[in-house]
């Protein structure tokens, strides 16, 4: 008995450090940590002056920048979330915000900006230049209050670490949950990780994600992460988050004072049926009654009247009164065409357009001369924009906008059919400023293509329209038509093309003796032919193809139609596209 004692002991103890060895890892494996999460990492602030965005329920990578005590966010993070009409210009060291009627402009680094006649002083810089985060150089940061007097947005803003909780909507509907023990957030769902901040009996969580035993939530302090569900009470009813915190719930709320601005429009109630008038010099306003001839239900002609001549603003004009007088006599608009190619060795286009100065220089007189001649309207022909001139273009068409607004006249802006190398062109900005946005919807083989093929296929067409009405009102829109046919040659390597008026295509056809076909695809009628080593190709313009590319403008209600250019149609053409005004 005394030998198995000591046996019967050390198995005993055995499994008492068994028992406990498992207690102590099924204790450690249960147990809560007490570990905390490094919350600047959490944030992903580096900078002492830097601020975390917690946009709507999301952490997102740009951060807003303290600056002498006050909330600012660099351009692009304005651009991107907030409102892009802002409008930088490095030049003149300007930061411009342009209304229906006016266009707010602030100095930068100065602490007040003016409306009109008006000045305004904030206390502290509305705009300043600052390094940016990668060191890549200096980039304009503006003061979170005055982007709020532009737009629709609110935050709250709050300590260690710096963030600021941003609405710019209303969220939707989502599930309030209760408390109703003391508990923590951690940074994911498990007893295991690490705290990020805690809650207690009472406070209220917006719930983001609820699944079996932790759910996602917000804090009401702009924290993002999981709570166990068993120490939180499911509100059954939805709740909406407004986007104008208020004032009581927070000394760091701001709410948004911005009111929608209204703007006009000086579209007509009829569909517009705009011809380009070809004018190259004073001479040609004198074919005015000539080009008007067989036309049916025109009621605007657009003269090319106006070029740019340089890169300071100044322009040609074979602008002429009496043509205008008899134009109005026959019932007739005029809106003259400014284009920036005419002189386009001598004109460079970004250079005038990023510079206020000029580009209210070159408004100003625009607007006078269209006035001095009594003209209806302008129509902005300007092509071949680059990319990093697009912001100055938008600009210069809000600005432009203003002056029309006030003078009565109708602004129309021409634009290629949209494709992702044209984003730049920014419709859906002209659609809210300009009065008709004409979509030049010709051109899909070009001379030096690299392609034979149409000038305006019918899905070329529908293409550009559609994609121009999911970004302007239907009514503002206008398609323009090609009034001429490209004759397609080849030989060899080589492939030339000629553009001619509707008759003379046909004549070419004749002459040639091609047999053409009704295409389906084009909705043209094509024709080829082979004359010793040269391979000629059509697609012909004409009654059947115009009534094809009309019957899609009637598909999607738009405003009206434009055709390049008067002269090079058939006179039957127009009773194709009067029966079109007349559904």
């Amino acid at each position: 008995m005394k030998k198995i004692i000591p046996v019967i002991t050390a198995i005993v103890l055995i499994i008492v450090v068994v028992v406990i060895s498992v207690g102590v890892k099924l204790a450690d494996k249960y147990s809560y940590s007490k570990e905390r999460a490094d919350l600047e990492e959490y944030f992903g602030i580096e900078r002492q002056d830097e601020v975390a965005i917690v946009l709507q329920d999301e952490r997102i990578e740009e951060k807003a920048k303290l600056i002498g005590g006050k909330y600012y966010f660099d351009i692009a993070t304005v651009h991107k979330y907030f409102n892009g009409r802002f409008y930088e210009d490095r030049n003149e060291q300007l930061l411009l915000y342009t209304m229906p009627e006016y266009t707010v402009r602030a100095e930068i680094g100065s602490s007040s900006y003016a409306v009109m006649d008006g000045v305004t002083d904030m206390g502290y810089p509305v705009a300043i230049y600052g390094a940016a985060p990668d060191g890549s150089g200096e980039i304009l940061y503006v003061a979170a209050d005055y982007v709020k007097l532009f737009t629709e947005y609110s935050y709250e803003t709050f300590g260690e670490p710096n963030r600021m909780q941003v609405y710019t909507a209303r969220p939707g509907e989502r599930r309030e949950g209760r408390i109703i023990k003391d508990t923590e957030v951690r940074f994911q769902g498990g007893v295991k990780s690490p705290i990020l901040t805690e809650v207690t009996e009472g406070d209220t969580v917006i719930i983001l994600d609820e699944m079996e035993k932790w759910s996602k939530v917000k804090t009401a302090d702009a924290f993002i992460g999981y709570v166990e569900n068993k120490r939180m009470e499911m509100g059954s009813s939805l709740v909406t988050t407004d986007i104008r915190p208020q004032e009581e719930e927070s000394q760091a709320s701001v709410q948004s004072e911005f009111i929608n601005p209204q703007f006009t429009s000086l579209t007509r109630e009829h569909k517009i049926n705009l011809g380009w008038h070809a004018v190259a010099g004073t001479a040609g306003n004198d074919t005015l009654i000539a080009v008007l001839e067989n036309t049916k239900g025109i009621n605007v002609i657009s003269p090319t009247w106006f070029a740019l001549t340089d890169s300071e603003g100044n322009f040609s004009s074979f602008a002429s009164a009496d043509y205008v007088r008899r134009a109005h006599d026959i019932g007739l608009e005029v809106w003259g065409l400014i284009d920036n190619f005419s002189n386009k060795e001598a004109v460079d286009t970004y250079e005038l357009l990023s510079y206020t100065g000029k580009r209210t220089y070159l408004i100003e007189n625009l607007v006078n001369v269209a006035l001095e001649y009594g003209l209806d309207g302008i129509n902005v022909d300007f092509e071949s924009i680059s990319q990093d001139a697009g912001t100055h273009f938008i600009q210069f068409i809000r600005e432009l906008s203003v002056a029309c607004r006030k003078s009565g006249l109708v602004l129309s802006v021409d634009n290629y059919v949209p494709t992702g190398y044209t984003d730049h062109y920014n419709r859906a900005e002209q659609g809210v400023f300009a009065d008709y946005v004409i979509i030049m919807g010709y051109d899909e083989h070009y001379s030096g293509g690299p392609e034979a093929g149409s000038v305006a296929s019918i899905g070329f067409v529908e293409d550009g329209i559609s994609r121009t009405v999911e970004q302007v009102p239907a009514e503002k829109v206008i398609n323009a038509l090609p009034f001429y046919t490209r004759i397609w040659k080849s030989e060899g390597a080589s492939l030339t093309s000629e553009a001619v008026g509707m008759e003379m295509a046909e004549q070419f056809v004749a002459n040639h003796n091609i047999e053409t076909r009704w295409d389906e695809k084009t909705c043209q009628n094509y024709g080829e032919a082979t004359e010793g080593s040269v391979f000629y190709q059509v697609w012909l313009e004409d009654e059947q193809s115009i009534e094809a590319k009309l019957n899609i403008m009637e598909k999607y209600n738009i405003g009206g139609v434009a055709a390049w250019r008067l002269g090079f149609e058939k006179p039957s053409v127009w009773d194709v596209i009067a029966d079109y005004l007349g559904r």
